[in-house]
């Protein structure tokens, strides 16, 4: 081996090192080994952003703003509701949950498919008795199992279409990954179906907001009256006297919720929403002089019209954490969430566990199930500019438009023209793209809010990375001295062992880059061994789509982690055999579809 194919393989292992130790970001991770890369020479200046100009980039954002336009229609949960009607058993429900939430992910981004269709399990639950915990996970599983099923199912097929193309000069069309992807994903099903009781039974999803918190006990409303000593006084002010027991999280004045701001100066018949301990309130109520009734003096005992309104509007939303949340590593005194959002935190639970001590002062981590309170109306663009996925009963619409079917369609138009061959993948879906915003399906705002930027700076940043082992021949190397290990193999034994690698290395990797490592490897692997690089690769994109094991390996696996009450260990319980059933039987799948010579 020469000194540069050295110093490829050490760079490669120097950022799985950083990947596995977790302590920066993927995206930053992948943005220093790009920056090591530059200074050892292993990639020079001109091609060193290069990978952003790559059509990867365009094809992941574009689908990721269509996901978003399907995923506010609201149709697929619509459908699901429909059919939760005749369901009465949990096998059933089980069943309907996992099949929607795999179908859906062959359209959409599979994290998508399931943050639409986990307050469907919820409910669902809740009809039959069932703990919901019972289905979370095993959608998770078939979430990632139906992001195989299409091209733009997950990032990695995007991938390993790019690498196929360098190789044999023709991507993977749009359903290629079907004939497998679909096979796996029915075998998936009917072992969730079957073995769902692996999971332990005692666990318990994160309680609802009804269960978790009495909210009527820690919020009232009171009426600023005529001769109230608050009067005149600010929000701040108000404060300072109770030393922080209470906390005013609404004005309703004239009938209209307004920005709580700490100088605000409260006036007469100003409804205030306040919360804290009952013994506080009660305090806070007698030393302002505030009539709890909340109701318009000039109204002889009725209520306004438009302080009902505004008061309806406000309330609270449970939501969880994602890995690219704002909160997340962050707390919510450090956001000033409540002066600049309008928003409290009422309260965090961690792994079914609720963490009401100071919850403001509480660092937050992915997973973590949040209760926020604010205004309903405004709720749902603050979650999604927060980066909060909604778990809420409550109808909050997030969004949902009449023009559902329009983004239907156009996503419809943009997988045929491709499947056909008439337009390229990242045309197709950039004309998709513009098309849902121009439409007015999707809003400018939410476009961009959909976009995952991180993963497009860290395929940006790694795609001339991973280019290195092909420049310098390391990946030549590594990929000889696996074919050495494999020429005594049976070549479903070759297939099988690259599907296996992927499967144990994408936990620790983020997928996308578990791809761009592996998969230029298996090709010349599969060269070695004078077989089609095919199935091989299909075998990559297959490995790094399957991580059943851990909470952390893809963020499907963390968004359900804290809603399930699951720990660390319950993933492998049901995740370990349904990884050994891929292997077993995905590598025949793929030898069947993909013969190797």
């Amino acid at each position: 081996m020469t000194f540069q194919q050295y110093l490829s393989i050490a760079l490669l292992c120097s950022m799985m090192a950083l990947f596995i130790w977790g302590r920066f970001r993927y995206d930053v991770t992948a943005v220093i080994a790009l920056l090591a890369g530059l200074a050892l020479g292993l990639v020079s200046p001109e091609k060193a952003f290069a990978g952003f100009a790559d059509d990867i980039v365009i094809i992941v954002g574009s689908a990721l703003v269509l996901s978003a336009a399907v995923q506010r229609s609201g149709l697929i949960e619509k459908a699901v509701a429909w059919a939760g009607r005749w369901l009465g058993r949990t096998g059933s429900q089980l069943l309907v949950l996992t099949a929607s939430v795999g179908l859906a992910s062959g359209l959409i981004k599979n994290i998508g498919a399931l943050a639409m269709l986990m307050p469907a399990a919820g409910q669902l639950g809740r009809k039959s008795g069932t703990n919901p915990s019972r289905f979370l996970m095993p959608m998770s599983f078939a979430a990632l199992l139906g992001g195989l099923t299409t091209l733009v199912g997950t990032s990695p097929n995007i991938i390993v279409s790019r690498v196929r193309e360098q190789m044999t000069g023709e991507p993977f069309a749009m359903f290629d990954y079907l004939p497998t992807g679909l096979g796996l994903l029915a075998i998936g099903l009917v072992f969730l179906r079957l073995c769902y009781r692996l999971l332990p039974a005692d666990r318990r999803a994160v309680a609802t907001m009804g269960e978790a918190l009495d909210i009527a006990d820690y919020t009232i409303e009171a009426r600023v009256r005529e001769d109230a000593p608050v009067v005149g006084n600010t929000v701040a002010a108000f404060l300072r006297e109770h030393d922080g027991e209470v906390d005013v999280t609404a004005v309703l004045r004239h009938g209209l919720s307004g920005e709580v701001r700490p100088d605000l100066v409260l006036v007469e018949d100003d409804v205030l929403i306040l919360a804290g301990e009952p013994d506080a309130l009660e305090r806070a109520v007698a030393a302002g002089g505030l009539d709890p009734s909340g109701r318009d003096a000039d109204d002889d005992g009725a209520e306004s019209e438009h302080t009902a309104r505004a008061r309806d509007d406000v309330g609270v939303i449970e939501g969880v954490v994602t890995a690219r949340s704002a909160l997340a590593g962050s707390s919510a005194s450090r956001l000033m969430l409540r002066e600049r959002m309008g928003l409290r935190l009422v309260a965090i639970s961690r792994e079914g566990e609720s963490l009401r001590a100071k919850p403001a002062s509480i660092l937050m981590q992915p997973g973590d199930v949040i209760v926020l309170q604010g205004a309903l109306s405004a709720m749902p663009g603050r979650l999604r500019q927060l980066g909060v996925l909604p778990l809420a009963q409550r109808q909050i619409a997030l969004g949902a438009t009449r023009k559902g079917w329009l983004a239907v369609g156009i996503l419809a138009a943009a997988m045929l023209a491709t499947a056909t061959g008439l337009v390229p993948v990242a045309a197709a879906f950039f004309a998709g793209a513009g098309l849902v915003v121009i439409t007015g399906a999707l809003s400018v705002d939410d476009a961009y809010e959909a976009v995952e930027w991180p993963i497009l700076i860290m395929l940006g940043a790694l795609i001339p990375v991973s280019g290195t082992l092909q420049s310098t021949g390391a990946s030549d190397v590594m990929a000889t001295g696996l074919a050495a290990l494999a020429r005594d193999m049976p070549p479903w034994g070759a297939v099988a062992l690259v599907l296996a690698a992927s499967m144990a290395v994408t936990p620790f990797l983020n997928n996308a880059a578990t791809v761009l490592v592996m998969a230029p490897i298996s090709a010349v692997f599969a060269g070695d061994l004078g077989y089609r690089p095919d199935a091989f690769l299909m075998a990559t994109a297959i490995g790094a789509g399957c991580d059943f094991l851990t909470p952390i390996g893809h963020q499907c696996n963390t968004l359900v982690m804290g809603p399930g009450g699951y720990r660390f260990g319950d993933y492998a319980r049901l995740g370990a055999p349904l990884s050994l059933l891929v292997l077993v039987l995905g590598t025949p799948l793929i030898i069947h579809f993909w013969p190797l010579r």
